[in-house]
Protein backbone atom coordinates (compact mmCIF):
# COMPACT_ATOMS: atom_id res chain seq x y z
CA UNK A 1 0.00 0.00 0.00
CA UNK A 2 2.83 2.41 0.86
CA UNK A 3 4.51 1.72 -2.48
CA UNK A 4 1.22 2.45 -4.25
CA UNK A 5 0.85 5.74 -2.37
CA UNK A 6 4.40 6.76 -3.30
CA UNK A 7 3.76 5.84 -6.92
CA UNK A 8 0.50 7.78 -6.97
CA UNK A 9 2.18 10.85 -5.46
CA UNK A 10 5.04 10.57 -7.93
CA UNK A 11 2.70 10.33 -10.90
CA UNK A 12 0.67 13.30 -9.69
CA UNK A 13 3.80 15.36 -9.15
CA UNK A 14 5.18 14.43 -12.56
CA UNK A 15 1.93 15.41 -14.22
CA UNK A 16 1.84 18.85 -12.62
CA UNK A 17 5.55 19.72 -12.69
CA UNK A 18 5.71 21.11 -16.25
CA UNK A 19 2.66 23.29 -15.75
CA UNK A 20 3.28 24.22 -12.12
CA UNK A 21 4.37 27.78 -12.78
CA UNK A 22 1.05 28.52 -14.50
CA UNK A 23 -0.75 27.45 -11.32
CA UNK A 24 0.90 29.98 -9.03
CA UNK A 25 -1.49 32.88 -8.61
CA UNK A 26 1.03 34.75 -6.49
CA UNK A 27 4.82 34.59 -6.20
CA UNK A 28 4.54 33.64 -2.52
CA UNK A 29 2.70 30.46 -3.53
CA UNK A 30 5.56 29.53 -5.86
CA UNK A 31 8.04 30.13 -3.04
CA UNK A 32 6.02 27.91 -0.69
CA UNK A 33 5.87 25.22 -3.37
CA UNK A 34 9.59 25.16 -4.04
CA UNK A 35 10.40 25.21 -0.32
CA UNK A 36 8.04 22.30 0.26
CA UNK A 37 9.63 20.37 -2.62
CA UNK A 38 13.12 21.05 -1.23
CA UNK A 39 11.95 19.90 2.21
CA UNK A 40 10.66 16.60 0.83
CA UNK A 41 13.85 16.16 -1.19
CA UNK A 42 16.02 16.86 1.87
CA UNK A 43 14.12 14.33 3.97
CA UNK A 44 14.63 11.46 1.53
CA UNK A 45 18.13 12.52 0.55
CA UNK A 46 19.02 12.72 4.24
CA UNK A 47 17.67 9.23 4.82
CA UNK A 48 19.96 7.87 2.10
CA UNK A 49 22.84 9.91 3.47
CA UNK A 50 22.37 8.51 6.95
CA UNK A 51 22.60 4.99 5.55
CA UNK A 52 25.55 5.85 3.30
CA UNK A 53 27.44 7.40 6.21
CA UNK A 54 26.69 4.61 8.69
CA UNK A 55 24.47 6.82 10.87
CA UNK A 56 21.43 4.62 10.21
CA UNK A 57 21.20 0.91 9.50
CA UNK A 58 21.05 0.07 5.82
CA UNK A 59 17.61 -0.98 4.66
CA UNK A 60 17.36 -1.73 0.94
CA UNK A 61 13.59 -1.23 0.90
CA UNK A 62 13.79 2.17 2.58
CA UNK A 63 16.57 3.15 0.17
CA UNK A 64 14.45 2.13 -2.82
CA UNK A 65 11.42 4.00 -1.43
CA UNK A 66 13.57 7.11 -0.92
CA UNK A 67 14.81 6.72 -4.50
CA UNK A 68 11.23 6.53 -5.82
CA UNK A 69 10.41 9.86 -4.18
CA UNK A 70 13.66 11.54 -5.25
CA UNK A 71 13.16 10.40 -8.84
CA UNK A 72 10.19 12.77 -9.05
CA UNK A 73 10.77 15.46 -6.47
CA UNK A 74 14.25 16.50 -7.64
CA UNK A 75 12.83 18.50 -10.54
CA UNK A 76 9.81 20.04 -8.84
CA UNK A 77 11.39 23.03 -7.06
CA UNK A 78 12.92 24.36 -10.26
CA UNK A 79 9.48 24.98 -11.77
CA UNK A 80 8.91 27.61 -9.07
CA UNK A 81 11.76 30.08 -9.65
CA UNK A 82 9.70 32.31 -11.90
CA UNK A 83 9.31 36.06 -12.11
CA UNK A 84 8.63 37.79 -8.82
CA UNK A 85 9.72 34.87 -6.65
CA UNK A 86 12.96 36.60 -5.76
CA UNK A 87 11.27 39.02 -3.39
CA UNK A 88 9.10 36.86 -1.18
CA UNK A 89 8.79 37.30 2.54
CA UNK A 90 10.37 34.01 3.39
CA UNK A 91 12.89 33.19 0.70
CA UNK A 92 16.60 32.62 1.14
CA UNK A 93 17.17 32.56 -2.61
CA UNK A 94 19.88 35.00 -3.67
CA UNK A 95 19.09 37.53 -6.42
CA UNK A 96 21.87 35.94 -8.50
CA UNK A 97 19.42 33.16 -9.43
CA UNK A 98 17.57 35.64 -11.64
CA UNK A 99 20.70 37.50 -12.74
CA UNK A 100 22.75 34.40 -13.63
CA UNK A 101 19.97 32.16 -14.85
CA UNK A 102 22.14 30.06 -17.16
CA UNK A 103 24.62 29.27 -14.38
CA UNK A 104 21.81 28.51 -11.94
CA UNK A 105 20.22 26.17 -14.49
CA UNK A 106 23.58 24.43 -14.99
CA UNK A 107 23.78 23.85 -11.23
CA UNK A 108 20.24 22.45 -11.29
CA UNK A 109 21.06 20.18 -14.22
CA UNK A 110 24.19 18.86 -12.48
CA UNK A 111 22.12 18.11 -9.39
CA UNK A 112 19.47 16.30 -11.43
CA UNK A 113 22.12 14.17 -13.16
CA UNK A 114 23.83 13.32 -9.87
CA UNK A 115 20.46 12.62 -8.26
CA UNK A 116 19.56 10.25 -11.11
CA UNK A 117 22.79 8.35 -10.41
CA UNK A 118 21.94 8.19 -6.71
CA UNK A 119 18.41 7.00 -7.49
CA UNK A 120 19.81 4.21 -9.67
CA UNK A 121 22.24 3.22 -6.92
CA UNK A 122 19.53 3.28 -4.24
CA UNK A 123 17.19 1.18 -6.33
CA UNK A 124 19.96 -1.40 -6.81
CA UNK A 125 19.93 -2.28 -3.12
CA UNK A 126 23.73 -2.05 -3.06
CA UNK A 127 25.05 0.03 -0.16
CA UNK A 128 28.47 0.45 -1.78
CA UNK A 129 26.84 1.91 -4.89
CA UNK A 130 24.82 4.31 -2.73
CA UNK A 131 27.97 5.39 -0.90
CA UNK A 132 29.72 6.01 -4.21
CA UNK A 133 26.84 8.11 -5.60
CA UNK A 134 25.93 9.99 -2.44
CA UNK A 135 29.04 12.18 -2.09
CA UNK A 136 28.96 13.64 -5.62
CA UNK A 137 25.24 14.30 -5.27
CA UNK A 138 25.75 16.08 -1.96
CA UNK A 139 28.47 18.19 -3.57
CA UNK A 140 26.08 19.37 -6.30
CA UNK A 141 23.58 20.41 -3.62
CA UNK A 142 26.30 22.20 -1.65
CA UNK A 143 27.61 23.96 -4.75
CA UNK A 144 24.21 25.41 -5.54
CA UNK A 145 23.54 26.35 -1.92
CA UNK A 146 26.93 28.07 -1.66
CA UNK A 147 26.24 30.10 -4.80
CA UNK A 148 22.53 30.74 -4.64
CA UNK A 149 21.17 30.42 -1.09
CA UNK A 150 21.49 32.93 1.71
CA UNK A 151 22.88 31.46 4.91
Amino acid sequence: MKKFAILLAALAAAAIAPSAWAQFAKPDKAIEYRQAAFTVMAQHFGSLGAMANGKAPFDAKVAADDADVLAVVDRLPFTAFGPGTDKGNNTKAKPDIWQKTDDFNQHADKMKTAMANLVTAARSGNLDAIKKAFGPTAQTCKGCHDSYKEK
